[in-house]
C-alpha cells in the first residue's frame, strides 16, 4: 500500500492530513524568502511538519483511499490500521521510514517520533513551477567621461563678392513676358472648350459603368445552401488535472497541442497569481470523476500530474 502517496495528493489542497493510530501531517504557508549571506532566492511555499498528538480519525485519508481504489470506507480503515502496525514495528526497532516527497520518520531517544521534512516538492499549487535561484553578482563599470573645453579663434576673412552686368536679362526678361500674355489668351479659350468635352465624355463612360455593375448584381439565388450548424462542446467543472505551468505562453500552447494529439481534451485556464499558464488535461465536475482519470493519468502518462480545485470565471 503507497499511502505516502495519498498523503502527498491530499497535501496539496489541505492543511491538516491525520493517520489514524499515528499522526498528523499539517501545512502552514511561508512566503517568499531570500538568503543573505548566500543571494539565493526561495519561493512561498508550504512548510511541512508532524504531529503525533493528532490522531483521530476525520475520515479524509480513508474516503480519499475509498474513492481511488473504489473499495468499501471500512475496508481502506482497516487497510490503514494494518500498514501504520507495520511502520511502528519497523520505527521501534530502530529503522528511518522514508515517505517519499514528504520526509522521514525516525524514532528519537525519548520514544517520540521525529519528522524530518523534505523539500523535494512544494505543496503550495499557487506556486507550482517556480524554484530556487541564486542571484549573480552584478559588476557595474563607471566611465568618466572627459570633457575638454576647445576655445579656437580663426580669422574671419571677408571677400567683397564681384557682381556681373545683368542688364542683358532685363531685357530677356519684358520679352518673354510679352510673348507669354500673348499665348495665354490662345491657350485658356482652347482649354475651356477641351476640359468640357472631356467632363461630358467621361460622365457619359461613368453612367454606361454603373448600369453595367447593377445589371451583373442583380440575381436572385433560387435554391441557397443551409446554415450551417456548429457544435462545440464545452468543458465544465470546478476540478482541473493540471498538466503543467509554464512562464512562455507559447509553451502552454504547445503543451496543449501535444495533449490533445494524444486524446486528451486540453486546454489552458489562464494565468495564476505568478503569472504561470496553466495547462490541464481537462476539466471534471465530480471530485471522484477527476481522481478516477488522476489516477489513470499519473499510471498512463505523466506522475506528475496533480488535481487542482478552482472555479473558473
Amino acid at each position: 500500500m503507497q499511502l505516502e502517496t495519498y498523503i502527498s495528493d491530499l497535501l496539496y489542497r489541505y492543511d491538516c492530513v491525520t493517520v489514524p493510530e499515528f499522526g498528523a501531517f499539517l501545512t502552514q504557508r511561508t512566503s517568499a524568502k531570500i538568503h543573505e549571506s548566500t543571494d539565493t532566492f526561495y519561493p512561498p511555499k508550504k512548510a511541512l511538519s508532524f504531529n503525533e498528538q493528532l490522531q483521530q480519525n476525520d475520515g479524509l485519508l480513508a474516503n480519499y483511499i475509498a474513492e481511488v481504489e473504489k473499495i468499501p470506507y471500512t475496508t481502506a480503515i482497516n487497510k490503514i490500521s494494518k500498514h501504520i502496525k507495520s511502520i511502528k514495528s519497523y520505527l521501534v526497532e530502530g529503522e528511518t521510514i522514508q515517505f517519499k516527497n514528504i520526509g522521514e520518520l525516525v524514532l528519537n531517544a525519548d520514544g517520540k517520533i521525529q519528522f524530518n521534512p523534505s523539500n523535494q516538492i512544494n505543496y503550495l499549487t499557487d506556486a507550482f513551477g517556480l524554484s530556487h535561484f541564486k542571484s549573480v553578482d552584478v559588476n557595474r563599470e563607471i566611465y568618466l567621461e572627459n570633457v575638454e573645453s576647445i576655445e579656437v579663434n580663426s580669422p574671419i576673412i571677408l571677400t567683397p563678392e564681384k557682381r556681373a552686368n545683368r542688364n542683358w536679362m532685363k531685357y530677356a526678361a519684358a520679352a518673354v513676358f510679352l510673348l507669354g500674355f500673348g499665348g495665354f489668351g490662345a491657350v485658356t479659350y482652347y482649354n475651356n472648350n477641351s476640359i468640357e468635352n472631356h467632363n461630358q465624355l467621361a460622365q457619359e463612360q461613368a453612367n454606361e459603368q454603373l448600369d453595367a455593375k447593377v445589371q451583373e448584381a442583380t440575381f436572385v439565388i433560387s435554391n441557397p445552401l443551409p446554415a450551417a450548424t456548429l457544435s462545440l462542446e464545452k468543458q465544465s467543472g470546478n476540478y482541473h488535472i493540471v498538466a503543467g505551468a509554464f512562464r512562455v505562453e507559447a509553451n502552454s500552447d504547445k503543451k496543449v497541442s501535444q495533449l490533445r494529439s494524444k486524446g486528451y481534451k486540453a486546454r489552458k485556464i489562464g494565468a495564476n497569481r505568478y503569472g504561470l499558464h496553466e495547462v490541464v488535461y481537462g476539466s471534471y465536475a465530480t471530485r471522484a470523476e477527476a481522481q478516477d482519470e488522476l489516477y489513470k493519468i499519473r499510471r498512463e502518462h505523466n506522475r506528475d500530474a496533480w488535481l487542482l480545485i478552482k472555479a473558473l470565471k
